[in-house]
């Protein structure tokens, strides 16, 4: 059997195998054809259409002009009114000759610019073709591949900017410069129009500039570093920038090497020179002209949007400056009262809190543009830092109220376990956020931080303008990144701004030279927190120039609303070993304040990292002393910060945590106003759990024989301190013959009336109050009504117990019903209760606070009511005969129905 299954088995695949196999289909030849013919259409279509659209904007490219070739166009810096303050490019220029430039200098630029200058006919294809792949695969615009030639053509006549159009007019335009002019004629145009840094034009002015020297007198690091430049003029700008300047240099001398033009010997040995060692000695250099700072920073912008070349072009600059405020800011930092020493300097950024444009710049003493501008200097914040990436973010991500509860103690980094101390090496306690950063406590600060996470802090932060590498910890306290006065001032303008951020600027647009177009500078707001976090931080930040021990009084400017915060940074201690600096000695110091007008940030300290700020007052507290002075002189109107209806304000109890609203039992040592997000104001009050309150007094029970109803009336005074347990209501009870109480009426009113009584049955009435859950003693009084032919006898008062019995226990941190501060007495004798003889009361009337005369109750009572239960008869004084002195007391002519009696109060 189974060499038969084996069998066909074995058939089946042969006849699998000898199946004939199936001849492929082949495509027929014409429509090969056709394919191919199509990608040759196409690529013709292509070619046709792109030569088409290059021949017209060929077409549209403006004609060449020699003037514009050779020296660049005046442009005009405006003030935020329109008026001049600077012609830029209207400066003395070194112009050197062809012939008179040094070889070794030639080579410096052609190896860094263009290395096939003198071999393509105004545009390099070999370096288009990789310029080509790096664009597509980084995107259009992400590299070039500009010849000097070209370099020539967008200095002098386009706009700097990366599309089709601008490329395709360039080209022409290099193609038709090469044919009129020699390459040594387009090379030293390039070599004399080129822009250096600010408003110096070609490597001649610049060798001047830089190094005090004429362009043969180089050596080849200043030749290289000055090739270099051009990329970013202010950038490298090796006064302002040393460390770039001399990477950016060493750069160029590779790229010399690589092509031959310097072998590697002399490469390495020029690195080896710090390119600050060449430099023009500071005393020596030139000065800029007006307001050197300001347009230190105008130049820094325009370069930074890539459109620097337009400055030769005869542009209009809109700038924001306000050139009194520049005055005196200038002014201000150059007044040498201010300071412990020659050397301290100071840099101060002044910006329109609403729009963040900056309307002066002070960029250090005597500030001439030929050093540091240290408006622009990045330096650790210190505390500056803490409600950008604490406190902020706090109430941002986990609504905090301004009077959260935080705690100053002794406690170490959780990512390094180093442990934190404060400034004066003491622990408060338990603070409110709110006194944690007016006081600047550094262990609230990092706690929170902590607990807000490093990631959303970092993102708070980002928004404002700050970016860390790798945040922690450490951040929160200020340390690690650096920022600038112009950053710190753009991220508290958002904060007197309702959280809306806008980067600062010193340039609105440049006016192109038809006067038509523009080019918008001026960046965009964006929403960098809730109105609420912002009017919470700023709220907290006034207390930071008013409270007791904050750390910014020293700014403060009386019947100004101003808000700020101080920062101060700190030695590691190798430094302060190294340098034998004492335990006060700090490197840098902050003040960052502003009202609803202006924000002003400001830096203190010494361009050399290791020279302490050694004093207070004229070393810490400089940025303070500058921010009132200027403050004061350049505030026009400043109004007030208004509340959004995103924040309320509550009474709380501080140190609670969760927190509780203050009451009117809570002391007052204890109580703090705070913020909160509207929505989280927490509902749970701060009460006592044992409260005696007032009882009601003065109850009076009036009988009317015609209704035959009883009308009842008393008082409530309640005192201010029981205000927390909202608005009282009354229990009124009854009861009849010494039997069970029964319960009439719960009212809110001080009055009620009892119907339905009924002749010779004896009521005794109770109203006791009720408050936040608390009940009062009961105020009563009673009534004997006959029959009606009988006098109504009132019974002498009943004094119920308190209905608060443990009243008596209270701790001496318990309010009671009294404004005495002793406890309340075990035997429970009420205020103004009289002896037993009946002494306080000799006339016969009973009192109303509760007065108990036996002797004189009972007549009181048989005489008034005789003369109501008779119906006003006539017979007021029978049955009366212990109250023969008063007579009148028994009869009613306007009311002769009524019963009436007197009261006890307990």
């Amino acid at each position: 059997m189974s060499d038969n299954i084996n069998s066909r088995t074995e058939r089946r695949k042969r006849q699998v195998t000898e199946q004939p196999k199936r001849p492929q289909k082949k495509l027929p030849n014409e429509l090969w054809k056709k394919i191919l013919l199509g990608i040759v259409a196409l690529f013709l279509l292509v070619l046709v259409g792109g030569a088409s659209l290059f021949a017209y904007y060929a077409s549209t490219a403006p004609d060449l002009d020699e003037e514009l070739l050779k020296d660049p166009l005046t442009s005009n810096f405006l003030t935020k009114d329109g008026d001049i303050f600077m012609k830029f490019g209207a400066e003395k220029r070194e112009f050197v000759p062809y012939e008179e430039i040094p070889e070794q200098m030639k080579d410096a630029i052609l190896a860094t610019e263009d290395i096939r200058f003198f071999k393509h006919g105004g545009i390099d294809f070999y370096r288009l073709g990789g310029a080509v792949i790096a664009n597509f695969r980084s995107g259009f615009g992400s590299q070039g591949a500009s010849t000097l030639t070209q370099q020539v053509i967008k200095n002098s006549f386009l706009e700097n900017e990366k599309t089709l159009k601008r490329k395709a007019q360039e080209a022409w335009l290099a193609h038709k410069l090469e044919k009129e002019y020699t390459k040594e004629e387009i090379f030293e145009m390039y070599f004399n129009k080129v822009l250096m840094s600010g408003t110096r034009y070609g490597i001649g002015t610049g060798a001047n500039f830089f190094f005090g020297k004429k362009v043969d007198e180089l050596n080849l690091p200043e030749m290289a570093m000055l090739a270099g430049m051009p990329q970013s003029p202010n950038g490298y700008n090796p006064f302002k920038h040393p460390e770039r300047a001399e990477k950016r240099r060493n750069i160029v001398l590779t790229l010399m090497e690589r092509h031959g033009k310097i072998s590697t010997a002399e490469m390495n040995e020029a690195k080896k020179v710090p390119v600050t060692s060449t430099l023009l000695a500071e005393e020596d250099r030139e000065v800029f002209g007006k307001y050197p700072a300001y347009v230190d920073a105008v130049l820094d912008e325009i370069e930074e949007a890539g459109f620097t070349d337009l400055l030769s072009e005869g542009v209009t600059v809109q700038t924001a400056l306000d050139p009194k405020v520049q005055e005196t800011v200038e002014a201000a930092i150059n007044d040498p009262s201010y300071y412990e020493s020659d050397e301290m300097e100071a840099g101060m950024t002044v910006l329109d809190t609403k729009t963040s444009a900056i309307v002066a710049i002070g960029g250090g003493r005597n500030f001439s543009g030929r050093n540091l501008n240290f408006a622009e200097v990045k330096r650790a914040p210190g505390s500056s830092i803490k409600p950008i990436l604490s406190y902020g973010p706090a109430i941002e991500e986990l609504d905090w109220s301004t009077g959260q509860k935080v705690v100053d103690e002794p406690y170490s980094y959780t990512d390094s376990g180093k442990s934190i101390g404060n400034a004066d090496g003491d622990f408060l306690g338990t603070l409110t956020m709110r006194q944690a950063l007016y006081w600047s406590r550094n262990i609230p600060a990092v706690k929170t931080f902590e607990e807000v996470g490093p990631k959303k802090a970092e993102a708070f932060a980002k928004k404002l303008g700050f970016t860390y590498d790798a945040i922690n910890s450490n951040n929160a306290l200020g340390g690690g990144e650096e920022f600038s006065t112009v950053q710190m001032a753009g991220a508290y303008a958002a904060f007197g701004n309702g959280g809306i951020y806008t980067k600062p600027h010193a340039v609105k647009k440049l006016i192109l030279r038809d006067g038509k177009t523009e080019k918008n500078l001026r960046p965009d707001p964006v929403t960098a927190m809730k109105d609420s976090t912002a009017y919470m931080i700023t709220d907290v930040l006034r207390d930071v120039l008013t409270e007791y021990k904050a750390t910014g009084r020293r700014a403060n400017i009386e019947n100004m609303d101003i808000a700020g915060k101080t920062g101060t940074t700190n030695y590691p201690a190798s430094i302060m070993k190294e340098h034998n600096m004492k335990d006060h000695y700090v490197p840098d110091t902050w003040f960052t304040g502003y009202t609803t007008e202006y924000t002003i940030s400001t830096w203190g300290g010494y361009a050399k990292y290791t020279t302490p700020i050694t004093t207070y007052e004229q070393g810490r507290y400089v940025p303070q002393n500058l921010f009132r002075d200027v403050m004061s002189s350049i505030a026009k109107d400043p109004g007030t910060f208004v509340q959004p209806d995103s924040v309320e304000e509550a009474a709380i109890v501080k140190g609670s945590d969760p927190i509780m609203l203050a009451s009117s039992f809570t002391n007052r040592n204890n109580v703090s106003n705070e913020l909160f997000v509207r929505g989280t104001l927490p509902k749970k009050a701060s009460i006592p759990e044992k409260i005696s309150i007032p009882s009601p007094d003065g109850l009076t029970a009036h009988f009317d024989a015609n209704s035959n109803a009883v009308q009842l009336q008393w008082n409530y005074d309640v005192p201010d301190k029981y205000s927390s347990l909202g608005s009282p209501t009354f229990n009124v009870s009854v009861s009849v013959d010494g039997g069970g109480a029964q319960n009439i009426t719960t009212t809110s009113d001080k009055q009620t009336t009892y119907s339905g009584v009924e002749y010779g049955k004896n009521y005794t009435f109770h109203v006791s109050a009720n408050m936040g859950g608390y009940t009062s003693g009961s105020a009563t009084t009673s009534l004997l009504i006959k029959g009606a032919d009988e006098p109504v006898i009132e019974d002498e008062p009943i004094v119920d117990p308190d209905e608060n019995p443990d009243d008596h226990n209270h701790h001496d941190d318990e309010p009671s019903d009294t404004d005495s501060d002793d406890d309340n007495d075990s035997d429970h004798e009420e205020p103004g209760q009289s002896d037993q003889d009946g002494s306080d009361n000799q006339d016969g009337n009973n009192s109303t606070n509760g007065q108990n005369n036996q002797d004189q109750n009972s007549n009181q009572g048989q005489g008034q009511g005789q003369g109501q239960g008779q119906s006003n008869q006539g017979q007021g004084n029978q049955g009366n005969q212990g109250n023969q002195g008063n007579p009148g007391q028994g009869q009613n002519s306007n009311d002769g129905g009524d019963t009436s009696s007197d009261s006890s109060t307990n």
